[in-house]
Formats: C-alpha cells, structure tokens, sequence
C-alpha cells in the first residue's frame, strides 16, 4: 500500500514539473519572440551609397580648364574642395642674345588636380560635360561603397549605449566615480557613431570627384640677364695693357724687395771676390 502511494506521489510531482517547464519554456519564447520582433523593427536597412569617381584629360589650357570647372560646379550646386597646379619642365636652355643678356628657352607641360564635392544625383552630368570639355580622356572611373550596414550598426549601437547611459545614471552605487567614468566612455563612442553617420549622410549627398587634367607641352622664350662672369671680361687689348702695367708693378715690387736687402748683397758680393782671390792665389802658386 505504502508503495502504491508513493508511485503515485512521483508521478504528481513528475507532471507538475513538466506542467512548469512547459510555462517556463513557454514565457522564455515569447521573450525571444518580443525581442526578435522589437529587433526586426529596428533593423530596417537605409540605402546609403557612398560615390567616387576619377577623371585624367587633356585640355587645351589648365587655368581656362579650371575656371570652366568652377563655374559647372557653383551652377550644379557644388563646390572645388582643392586645387593646384604644378608645371613640369621637359628642357631647358640658353643662347646667347647679346653681350649683357639671354635668351632661355623653356618647354614645359603644365598639370592641374581639383578635388571636387558634387550633388550625387548629378554626377553622371557633371562627367559627361567634362568629358565633352576634354580634348582627350586618358582614364575615367565611378566607385560606389555601400555603407547601409555600418550606419544601420552605428544606429543600433548608439541606441544600447543610450540606454547603458540612462541605467548607469539611475543606477545607485557607491562607486560613483567608477560610474561617472564609465558614463563618460558611453557618451563620447556615442557621439562618435553619430559623427560617423553624419559623415555618412553628407557623403551619401555629395559625392567626392578627383580630376587630374594636363595641357600639350609649351615653349616658353625669355630674355634674361647674362649670368656667365666670363662674358664680361675686357677685350683682349684691355687685357694686354693691363697685363703689361701689372708687370711693371711686380718689378717695382721686386726693386723695392732687393732695396731692403741691400745688405745682404753687399755681404754676398764680398765673400764672392774673397773667394775668387784666394781661388786665384792658389793657382798661381
């Protein structure tokens, strides 16, 4: 009998056990179910396409090409973001042109480079009017970078680290200062998310152009200042005249060294007739 009870106990606590699991399985699944459905609402995907292009050409001259660029962009609503030019030298050279000048002759070939911000939707117009302004096109590119995932992650981050926020400033703790930190880290990668969406905005609205442009090489003729020392030089006759008193001066010079040594001459003529006589005297006898 004692038995059969206890068969029975079993049973009862063997089915009120199934009978929580069931609930317990049951709740959790509808928690997921809610946070699965709460998630499937945030992640609806934005298109956010981020536009490149490149451009190399040949135009007839660099400076009128740029202006010509500017005035296209101001009227397509954008704007030169940078601009320089650089000239290459290919050769260069010097003749004579008369006895105080030049003339140089330069060939050079110059080259422009602007970096252009345009509206996205009229890229494709911008191109083509500066394909038809070139003379010739030495390559032509189109870069298209889909960013909707990272800024859809950068939205969804920003939402937990707001909500991290509002917890840790609700939160009551007596480590306040390890929360304040905290806190502080929050909301700075907070505000670097929404920086990078915005950048992400602004370069989905205007796309970035490169156009690197280069003009037929050109000859450039100047007169310039002679600037070989030689060429300056008196004429030959000036020269020997001139060669002729500085001669005359180094044997002045030269008198006026033997003048001061007048001594030791007299002394060295001396010895010579001393020892010419002895010399003499020695032969005779």
């Amino acid at each position: 009998m004692m038995k059969k009870y206890l068969i029975y106990g079993i049973l009862g606590l063997t089915a009120l056990g199934c009978s929580s699991d069931k609930k317990s399985g049951a709740y959790e699944t509808a928690d997921v179910q809610k946070q699965s459905s709460a998630l499937s609402s945030d992640t609806v995907v934005t298109e956010k396409i981020v536009k490149t292009a490149d451009m190399r050409f040949r135009v007839k001259d660099v400076q009128s090409a740029k202006e010509k660029l500017g005035s296209i962009l101001k009227a397509e609503g954008g704007m030169i973001a940078e601009f320089s030019t650089h000239s290459m030298i290919r050769q260069n050279e010097k003749v004579k042109y008369s006895a105080d000048s030049l003339l140089e002759l330069i060939a050079y070939r110059v080259e422009g480079l602007v970096v252009a911000r345009i509206p996205s939707e009229k890229l494709d117009d911008f191109t083509n009017t500066v394909a038809k302004m070139a003379v010739f096109i030495d390559d032509q590119s189109l870069k298209q970078d889909d960013q909707s995932l990272n800024y859809l992650s950068n939205q969804l981050k920003s939402k937990n680290k707001v909500e991290a926020v509002t917890q840790l400033n609700n939160s009551v703790s007596g480590k306040k200062v390890i929360v304040a930190e905290r806190s502080l880290a929050l909301k700075d990668e907070l505000v670097d998310n929404r920086m990078n969406n915005l950048q992400t905005d602004r370069n989905v609205r205007y796309s970035t152009i490169t156009l690197n442009f280069y003009q037929d090489n050109t000859i450039k003729k100047m007169i310039v200042v002679n600037d070989n020392l030689s060429d300056y030089r008196p004429d030959f006759f000036k020269r020997f005249w001139l060669s002729f008193e500085n001669g005359w001066g180094v044997f002045k010079e030269f008198i006026l060294i033997l003048a001061n040594l007048w001594a030791l001459i007299l002394v060295a003529v001396a010895v010579y007739f001393v020892f010419r006589h002895y010399r003499r005297k020695k032969l005779i006898a």
